[in-house]
């Protein structure tokens, strides 16, 4: 029993000490309840209440305490019971809030700046202090020039050596250290050669390649970019950190092509586009700004052009190295880098040469060059097949350019025009039979500098002064190239409408939405524009050739021209822009029969018929009046046809409404044109009428022009609309007919009356109060017709 006792109290005092355990357990559990719900309120609704939280505590304590036995008898302890966890916790749920997140510790933003960013910034500073305390040395002659070079080759190579040290644990803080003793290397290289002289040009450039090749190495067997920014990018700074107007070009440029060769070098193994767009910005800057404070013609062109080839060599071998190795495709970044650096290095090229007495007759040969470079790049590419076909075809896209841009630098005139025309003729059709869409897309530009430069050259050929025979009308260079140009275009057109998608590869952009409607246009102006300038520099010439030297009272002598010659001119400028439109809405009709051309056609067709009822009819009245001025006719003889041409020019006119009614019937219009139509015809007709009453009238010698003849006509011509309007069940012409009769009573009353005779008075207003009558008759006559239509 004894034992049994000894046993029992054993087994009590673990007991105990179990519960005390528990107990703690309990209180650490109700602080974790605690924090969580805490938690929770940053991330979801606050509680309600506090008793909430304590609600919960009490719950916690409750579920505690019925795990432990009320007595402490170990006979109440069932076996079950005590294989059962005390409590087991539950586990956190991440909140369902989607607004919740767990808010970033104060530790990670201490890591981050302890462990990146202090160190990047300290190394900086290092690197500033140096070269400031060198500077300072230099200017105060502290030191000697060797013992500042001996002093940073030991302050970097000291860095270096501690920095590979601390690689195996501290590989992110050891990258940013050798990266600063490698950017205070090449200062230290590069300001004791180009500064003090203290060695020999080999060996500073041998030392500038190890520490090339070090870096290189360094950075790719960090795998870290830092290592290359600070390193070989930082070392860019150096030639403006130092400058002082001393050193040499040559030294400058080697010194940066060294760098960009470390560069190259790391492009083979790794695509770090920063570094790549770092390198680039820095090289054709430091360039630039030798180019615009320091460059002397005499003393530095043969530097300035070996350099900048080297430079667009390395930049176009970066450019491309890892996306040929790794056979990626090329993005919009990089072709982008790709154009720039070609135009950037064609640029300061053109600049260096054009400043140069031997280099002028040069330019054309220099852009060759540059579209053989491209054409090389782009023939090693298809042969070994060492990329995707969008590069291939952006090389050869850059070989055409140059080609392009040599045309105008090494010619001049009409070949350029020609030139540019049929390259983008050759363009888009590859760009559509071909499925590049690229090249379709470098026609565009060609297109639009191809049609100003035939404006150019149309201005230089027309616009000059005739008098002295320019060239003769049709047989000259320029008309020729006009019609090739026109011939360009027209092969562009039938492309586009043969294949009649801008490129199945891609969707259209804005780009050739705009030029499949642009295309059109230019190749109808050049048209139109070839033969309108044709005619009226014909006419013009014949113009000024007409002179006449002509004495007048005291010997005084004057030119006197056939200006019947210019009105000639303009009229047949009419009758051929009339042509004109009547052939497009032909062709419309027969071939295109597309909506949208003859929408503009029509928008067309109005314009140019206000301008023939007003100037042309006015002009017409001009060679009426050419004809019958005798003081001209004894310089230039009496021209009958100055009458005849006005039939001539009614029927290209006549020519002109049909082609519109046949365009306004088409079914592809889709348009209810037919009472537009009608008015402007019936408009037309007028004017037309009254006009050739006018002409006659004035033949005769009769001087009441404007008055009976006129007011007779429009009173005839408003009763014939009112009887076709009746007959044929259309309101609007006998509105029409109304409004004419009762304009034509207007000026019968207003101006009319007023110098007429008795006897012109009653002509006049007994023709017109018969037509009133008839006019009424009718409308009495046919009102159950005119009821019923209006029903209807």
């Amino acid at each position: 029993m004894a034992d049994q006792h000894d046993r029992i109290e054993k087994l009590n005092e673990k007991l105990e000490a179990l519960l005390n355990k528990q107990d703690g357990f309990a209180k650490e559990l109700k602080a974790l309840y605690r924090e969580i719900e805490e938690v929770k309120k940053l991330g979801s609704e606050p509680l309600t209440s506090k008793e909430k939280t304590e609600s919960k505590d009490e719950e916690i304590a409750g579920s505690i305490e019925d795990f432990i036995p009320l007595d402490n008898k170990v006979e109440a302890i069932k076996k079950d019971e005590l294989q059962e966890p005390i409590l087991a916790p539950q586990p956190i749920q991440k909140s369902t809030h989607s607004g919740f997140q767990r808010p970033k510790s104060k530790s990670s933003w201490e890591k981050f700046i302890g462990e990146n960013l202090i160190n990047k910034v300290g190394i900086a500073i290092l690197i500033i202090g140096v070269v400031i305390g060198a500077k300072y040395s230099i200017e105060n002659n502290l030191i000697s020039p060797l013992t500042r070079i001996v002093l940073g080759y030991l302050s970097g190579l000291g860095l270096l050596g501690f920095g590979i040290k601390l690689k195996a644990k501290y590989e992110n803080y050891s990258a940013v250290l050798v990266s600063g003793a490698l950017t205070i290397l090449y200062f230290i290289t590069f300001s004791g050669y180009s500064f003090y002289d203290l060695f020999p040009q080999l060996m500073a450039f041998g030392l500038m390649v190890v520490f090339t090749v070090f870096g290189v190495v360094a950075a790719l067997k960090y795998n870290k970019q830092i290592i290359a920014h600070i390193g070989l990018v930082g070392a860019y700074a150096i030639p403006f950190l130092l400058s002082n107007d001393s050193g040499s070009a040559i030294t400058l440029f080697s010194y940066v092509a060294i760098i960009n060769i470390g560069i190259l070098v790391i492009a083979f193994r790794k695509y770090w586009k920063p570094l790549y767009y770092s390198a680039f910005i820095f090289t054709w800057l430091i360039f630039g700004s030798f180019y615009a404070f320091s460059y002397e013609t005499t003393k530095h062109f043969t530097i300035a052009l070996v350099f900048i080839c080297i430079f667009f060599a390395l930049f176009y071998g970066i450019f491309l190295a890892y996306k040929l190795k790794a056979n990626e495709n090329f993005r919009k970044s990089d072709v982008a880098m790709l154009l720039l650096n070609s135009f950037i290095f064609y640029g300061l090229g053109y600049g260096l040469l054009n400043n140069h007495e031997l280099g002028k007759e040069l330019l054309g040969v220099f852009t060759l060059c540059n579209a053989f470079i491209h054409f090389v790049v782009s023939t090693i590419l298809f042969r070994k097949k060492l990329a995707d076909r969008n590069l291939f075809y952006l090389v050869s896209g850059l070989v055409l350019v140059f080609i392009t841009i040599a045309i105008p630098v090494q010619l001049d005139g009409n070949w350029v025009t020609l030139l540019w025309a049929l390259e983008a003729a050759l363009l888009f059709w590859i760009g559509r039979t071909k499925n590049a869409a690229i090249y379709e897309y470098l026609s565009y530009p060609l297109m639009v500098l191809a049609f100003f430069s035939l404006l150019q050259d149309w201005s230089n050929s027309y616009g000059a002064y005739i008098k002295e025979d320019h060239f003769t009308s049709i047989a000259n260079i320029t008309f020729l190239s006009s019609l090739l140009f026109v011939a360009c275009f027209g092969f562009i057109n039938f492309i586009d409408k043969k294949t009649n998608s801008v490129a199945e590869v891609e969707k259209r952009n804005l780009m050739a939405t705009v030029m499949s409607f642009g295309i059109p246009i230019l190749f109808l102006l050049a048209i139109y524009g070839s033969f309108y300038l044709e005619i009226e520099y014909y006419w013009d010439k014949l113009f000024y050739n007409s002179e006449v030297e002509v004495v007048g009272q005291n010997n005084f002598t004057y030119s006197e021209y056939n200006y019947d010659l210019k009105d000639f001119g303009s009229i047949w400028l009419q009758n051929y822009t009339l042509f004109f439109i009547s052939a497009l809405a032909f062709i419309n009709v027969k071939r295109i029969r597309n909506r949208v051309f003859g929408i503009v056609t029509l928008v067309l067709s109005l314009i140019v018929t206000l301008i023939f009822l007003t100037s042309g009819l006015y002009i017409l009245s001009e060679l009426r009046q050419g004809f019958l001025n005798e003081d001209l006719s004894q310089y230039h003889g009496a021209n009958s046809f100055g009458v005849g041409i006005r039939y001539v020019a009614f029927g290209f006119f006549a020519l002109f409404l049909f082609a519109l009614h046949k365009l306004s019937q088409a079914d592809f219009m889709k348009i209810n044109f037919k009472v537009p139509f009608e008015i402007i015809m019936h408009v037309s007709i007028l004017w037309i009428l009254s006009s050739e009453l006018l002409n006659w009238m004035d033949l005769s010698g009769s001087d009441q022009n404007y008055k009976l003849g006129l007011s007779i006509l429009w009173g005839v011509y408003s009763l014939f609309l009112i009887v076709v309007g009746i007959f044929k069940t259309k309101s609007y012409l006998r509105i029409g007919g109304i409004v004419l009769f009762g304009i034509t009573l207007l000026k019968l009353f207003f101006y009319d009356i007023a110098l007429m005779n008795t006897i012109t008075k009653t002509i006049v207003f007994v023709s017109l109060g018969i037509l009133l009558l008839v006019i009424s008759f009718l409308y009495n006559k046919y009102k159950n017709k005119i009821s019923d239509e209006h029903e209807d």
